[in-house]
């Protein structure tokens, strides 16, 4: 890679005034440069993406490595027209993951404490003393223990609630039951009454939030989904609802966005719709972390991030 190296950003959902003094501040010994579709190709070596359009690459082929402006790579690594050969790196954190522990913390309250039945009670001017419920009413399950998982489970169990986290492979957490493996899914699920997902899109994860697997949560349970759409059955959640079988879910994600107006999740009163907001990504860290990272490869060093394609994060 060269030693003056050529940032491209190539983000057509961001301001790139907004982005690229920023990034020729941190970087003084790069040259930072917008793409231009309508132009000749830059020679870049790394370009900053974000739902990047296929013909960028078909325009900028002398491409290594691409920084994603977000934790989540799935859309990324459904474009065939990304060679093989560049590099994806996703963002670690980066402020993101304080932002979803502070999302689940938010549901979790709402829920557990009880607080929409206050919203209802003060429109009918009612003075409502009905009695709470404790921490350990809300044994809470956390899908995925990366690092915005483990965010998410270590302060919901500082708050006093009984936390475990389900993985991939086994991960010790203070504070925090450790459930690892598909076999371990069903005993970690039936600890569960308060279920986050966070867990990355991969082909293994599609749909894993279904009626099998929230079938066997504790009675009166609710699902907070921030990590994808798809891995939610969103037919299997409303009509578990409408049944019964789980009481309410927090979903920040969904198969198609912006929601259709005549989803049955905008009419249904136990489900909590916000437009993808639980974890947005902050520029100045972002900034802070990507220029590191640069500094590492002009050094020749390897760097942290990088995206194993064959298992999706």
């Amino acid at each position: 890679m060269n030693a003056t190296m050529h940032i491209l950003f190539a983000c057509p959902h961001h301001d790139p005034d907004a982005w690229v003094p920023r990034l020729a501040a941190a970087m003084p010994g790069c040259r930072i440069s917008v793409w231009d579709p309508d132009g000749p190709p830059s020679g870049a070596d790394i370009a900053l993406v974000w739902r990047p359009p296929a013909e960028l690459f078909k325009h900028e082929t002398g491409l290594t490595t691409l920084f994603n402006l977000g934790a989540g790579v799935d859309a990324l690594l459904k474009m065939p027209e990304i060679p093989s050969h560049v590099r994806i790196v996703r963002l670690e954190d980066a402020g993101m993951a304080v932002q979803m522990a502070e999302y689940a913390l938010y549901a979790l309250l709402r829920v557990s404490r009880d607080f929409e039945a206050f919203d209802h009670a003060q429109a009918r001017q009612h003075w409502d003393t009905r009695e709470g419920s404790r921490p350990a009413d809300w044994p809470v399950g956390v899908l995925g223990l990366g690092q915005v998982g483990l965010r998410v489970a270590q302060t919901l169990a500082d708050f006093g609630y009984p936390v475990a986290g389900w993985s991939r492979s086994p991960r010790d957490v203070p504070g925090v039951e450790s459930f690892a493996g598909v076999a371990a899914l069903p005993a970690f699920l039936a600890r569960t009454r308060f279920l986050v997902n966070v867990l990355p899109l991969t082909p293994d994860t599609v749909g894993i939030l279904n009626r099998d697997t929230l079938s066997r949560l504790l009675p009166g349970a609710h699902l907070v989904n921030v990590g994808r759409g798809e891995h939610l059955v969103e037919d299997d959640l409303v009509q578990m609802l409408e049944e019964g079988e789980i009481a309410g879910a927090t979903l920040d994600v969904f198969h198609t966005e912006p929601l259709p107006r005549d989803h049955p999740f905008w009419h249904d009163a136990r489900v909590h719709v916000t437009p993808h907001i639980a974890a947005r990504t902050l520029r100045d860290e972002s900034i802070a972390q990507i220029a590191g990272k640069v500094a590492q490869l002009q050094r020749g060093e390897a760097i942290s991030g990088v995206v194993e394609r064959s298992r999706g994060y």
